[in-house]
């Protein structure tokens, strides 16, 4: 089974983190007991995101387990929380055990602060590509960029592309092909 951890916090925009995990946990339907979904938060008391939702984190950075594949979502609170010692002691222990480091949206912002993207390509949301690049970070236009390790999804609804492309590389095409048909999502799974 493999673990993914999706980092919220308050004013998390919520589809940046609803769409992978949706993808995400649907494999299940697929392929039984082959992903466990995580969302971790500084601490258990509810989430608010940014157009209202709230959310009940399922762990906290102190409790967080070993994970495979740690995701950050954004939004406008990523502007206070990216900046959080809690938040870049997080990013520091479990950026060097995970097998993917991952963002969506402005979610990028988190490792860029954290200087895991110096030097390395990324996307992020288009209007924030500049701000991006002031962390000495070779921004690219694309959907999904992968840069070793590394992983980052562009705007909002890239999330999607992110889970899938997550799914692609762990489990294999058939397998992301045939969640992305279940939920209904008209996608190429070898574009991405």
């Amino acid at each position: 089974m493999i673990t993914f951890g999706i980092v919220i916090f308050p004013n998390v925009e919520e589809l940046d983190f609803v769409a992978p995990f949706e993808v995400l946990s649907y494999a299940n339907k697929v392929q039984p007991n082959s992903t466990k979904v995580l969302l971790i938060a500084p601490s258990l008391e509810p989430v608010h995101a940014f157009n209202g939702l709230r959310i009940l984190p399922d762990v906290t950075f102190e409790n967080c387990p070993t994970l495979d594949i740690l995701l950050f979502p954004g939004g406008k609170g990523r502007m206070t929380w990216m900046k959080e010692t809690s938040m870049q002691n997080f990013i520091q222990k479990h950026s060097k055990e995970v097998t993917y480091l991952t963002s969506v949206c402005t979610g990028a912002f988190f490792l860029a602060e954290a200087g895991v993207l110096k030097g390395k390509e990324a996307t992020t949301y288009y209007t924030a590509f500049d701000e991006l690049a002031a962390y000495g970070v070779n921004v690219v236009s694309s959907k999904v960029v992968r840069d070793g390790k590394i992983i980052t999804a562009a705007g909002v609804s890239s999330g999607l592309e992110l889970g899938f492309y997550l799914l692609r590389e762990l489990f294999g095409a058939p397998l992301a092909q045939e969640v992305s048909e279940r939920i209904e999502y008209n996608i190429d799974i070898t574009t991405i």
